[in-house]
């Protein structure tokens, strides 16, 4: 079945070099069907302009510590992470029985799903600069999704920079990733920076690199110091409104594929984490933004916060990510039953 797989999407890449119109793989494509299911009447993608609550899901959580009832509070979940090599080959999964489970867990709650691919700064700028490489990188990425009835990619690139080498292998990457991708009516979706910082990162994702990607992932926290109102909080609501007016104002960035990132935990001045879930297990007021562990002052959005970003979300942008769905807590103090009772969705 690999090999079929294989050799369907090397025709793939061959018929879209020639400028031709190319057969798509259904929503309900599995890597366990037959090659003719392959190939049905052709048809155009179009992107998903839907309000999207994105939960990002890190390999190092205990999936069955979160509550199935949370699966209906998002519309993606995004596994994280998968790695490339340096040849454009990808790593093996580090826990390849939980990404089946997870994956399953979601589609089986209409969840759609991602692999969100990361890794060192230096492999991507390499890859991205080498054709042959790059081609590959981009073969072995779809071939995954397809493999695992996925419906998209994410790339979190930590980060591109700005100059015009970088540019302009960054663009040749997502243009190849999204065309590919979309070929086989799959969504590529982009973590950024929230360009708060002036320098080479706040720029180095070119104004044309747009155009490819379906929506931005915007992490808009890790800021200490950042706003001068509150300064040891790292993610306050008036950073979200600047680096939104920063996305789509400087940038040209489509609302509709403006996400709003919040963060499910919380930091001290020293840059030190706690979870959400943890810092309400001690005892801190889902309502409130700030808790003391052990002497220690951790900041971080709560439900009230939280609800006011899902509203600038709504307002000004076209959705709402989180890092990371297990550091939320179960029941009525999670931070994403906050978002959808903000946005008044049903789950």
């Amino acid at each position: 079945m690999k090999r079929f797989l294989y050799l369907a999407i090397l025709s793939v890449f061959a018929l879209q070099s020639c400028e031709e119109e190319v057969d798509w793989v259904p929503d309900n494509y599995s890597a366990g069907e037959k090659q003719e299911q392959l190939t049905p009447p052709t048809g155009t993608y179009n992107s998903d302009k839907s309000f999207k609550i994105i939960a990002y899901y890190s390999a190092s959580r205990n999936p069955d510590s979160i509550d199935v009832k949370k699966y209906k509070m998002i519309t993606h979940l995004n596994y994280a992470f998968l790695y490339p090599n340096a040849d454009g080959t990808l790593k093996p999964l580090s826990q390849p029985d939980r990404f089946e489970q997870v994956m399953a867990t979601a589609r089986e709650n209409g969840v759609k799903t991602a692999i969100s691919l990361s890794g060192d700064e230096a492999i991507y700028s390499a890859l991205a600069a080498n054709p042959g490489y790059r081609t590959k990188l981009v073969g072995n990425i779809v071939k995954f999704v397809l493999n695992n009835d996925l419906d998209g990619v994410d790339l979190d690139w930590e980060y591109p920079r700005a100059n015009k080498s970088n540019n302009i292998t960054h663009t040749a990457l997502v243009k190849e990733l999204s065309d590919s991708l979309h070929t086989w009516h799959k969504f590529l979706s982009v973590a950024v920076t929230p360009a708060l910082y002036a320098g080479s990162v706040r720029d180095g994702i070119a104004e044309e690199s747009i155009q490819y990607i379906d929506f931005f992932n915007i992490m808009m926290y890790d800021g200490i110091n950042w706003d001068s109102e509150d300064p040891g909080q790292h993610s306050t609501y008036r950073m979200a409104e600047e680096s939104l007016n920063i996305w789509l104002d400087m940038k040209g960035l489509p609302k509709e594929k403006a996400v709003v990132g919040i963060p499910a935990y919380g930091k001290n001045t020293s840059n030190g984490a706690l979870t959400y879930r943890d810092l309400i297990w001690a005892g801190a007021n889902s309502t409130e933004d700030s808790f003391t562990v052990n002497g220690v002052k951790y900041y971080y959005n709560g439900t009230a916060t939280v609800k006011r970003k899902a509203a600038l979300a709504k307002e000004r942008a076209n959705g709402v990510m989180m890092w990371e769905f297990y550091q939320d807590t179960n029941g009525s103090n999670s931070l994403l039953k906050a978002v959808n009772d903000e946005l008044g969705r049903a789950y």
